[in-house]
């Protein structure tokens, strides 16, 4: 009989702070309306971290991971594999996020690595995971799990960064288990397109621009656009194409096709472009969550929507789930899971 892997259930973990669509006109000093950014950017309002540490990405992924197994009720003990998805923005640098959760969460018999692909990150490591878990016997359980707040690098004030205005801040977990027989991950697809890898990131810090006494202050809102008319031109005509044949080919390997689709598991992106979506796709509002509430959370967005659409029975038995993602360097990415 073949593998199948299957999802056991999620957690997540979101800090209390807010920043509104009117706070953050403000911030842009006026050249965004309130009404623009709620309208436009598709944010009322976005999750802000706090300065204690229980917001730190790496102590964010691991509250969503307790959160997770009190949900499923998953003996720690149990995971092989922790695959961290937690941003390289993290309390400490240099250290493992993976294996800063496994201690955490009494992970004991795991091990860990961090993997990392921007905003695509959950999607890609999903399919890692199995893929690992149908090639490794003595693997049968593996956690995907992060936190995020890269929305500490933005200047408001960059008219380039816009696109993201939106970046919030939480920590999301999931678990995938083999022969799991339910909720079963059928397909994923991939693309890159390397030739983007530098058009966007934090400009100073590494090694090419060392934070200096001089620009300390630059430097901690330096994730900019930094070749932005390449980056534009290039996306405008490759994103939607790549996004589409990305949904057909994991469609095409889970032998289901569009009409399948039951529910959009989607990353926050402008509001035209979510409602452009549900059209092509022929789905309705009730078909998917636009994080209005939330904004873009990264690679958490994925395991967010499936947990708040759980919550709400938009995904039950029976429902294809498109989870769909992209990240800067570039990377577009979907995974289809049959509910149930």
């Amino acid at each position: 009989m073949s593998k199948n892997v299957g999802i056991v259930g999620t957690g997540v973990y979101l800090p209390s702070g807010r920043m509104t669509a009117k706070e953050i006109s403000e911030a842009t000093l006026g050249v965004w309306s309130e009404e623009a950014v709620i309208e436009k950017l598709g944010i009322k309002e976005k999750t802000l971290p706090s300065n204690d540490q229980k917001d730190g990405t790496q102590e964010m992924g691991a509250l969503a991971a307790l959160d997770a197994l009190k949900n499923t009720g998953v003996d720690p003990k149990d995971i092989d594999i922790i695959l961290s998805v937690t941003e390289e923005w993290k309390e400490y640098p240099l250290t493992t996020s993976a294996l800063y959760i496994q201690d955490r969460i009494g992970a004991v018999n795991a091990w860990g690595i961090d993997v990392q692909n921007r905003c695509c990150t959950t999607v890609s490591a999903m399919k890692m995971a199995r893929d690992m878990l149908i090639a490794d016997d003595e693997v049968n359980m593996i956690m995907v799990v992060g936190g995020y707040r890269n929305g500490d690098f933005i200047d408001f004030t960059d008219k380039h960064m816009s696109m993201m205005y939106n970046l919030g801040a939480g920590g999301g977990a999931i678990i995938l288990k083999k022969d799991y027989g339910k909720n079963l991950l059928l397909g994923s697809h991939i693309i890159a397109d390397g030739s983007l890898s530098r058009t966007a990131g934090v400009e100073i810090g590494g090694l090419c621009r060392p934070i200096t006494s001089e620009n300390v202050d630059e430097a901690k809102h330096s994730l900019r656009l930094m070749d932005p008319v390449k980056m534009k031109e290039r996306l405008n005509q490759v994103s939607m194409p790549n996004w589409y044949k990305c949904i057909d080919e994991s469609l095409r390997k889970a032998n289901l096709t569009r009409k399948d689709i039951g529910y959009l598991d989607i990353l926050h992106i402008k509001r035209s472009g979510h409602n452009a979506m549900l059209a092509e796709l022929g789905l309705n509002e009730n078909q998917t969550i636009y994080l209005e509430n939330y904004g873009h959370i990264g690679q958490i967005d994925q395991i967010l929507s499936l947990h708040l659409a759980l919550q709400t029975g938009q995904v039950k038995d029976g429902t294809v789930v498109c989870m769909l993602a992209a990240g800067i360097g570039y990377v577009w990415a979907a995974n289809i899971i049959k509910w149930g």
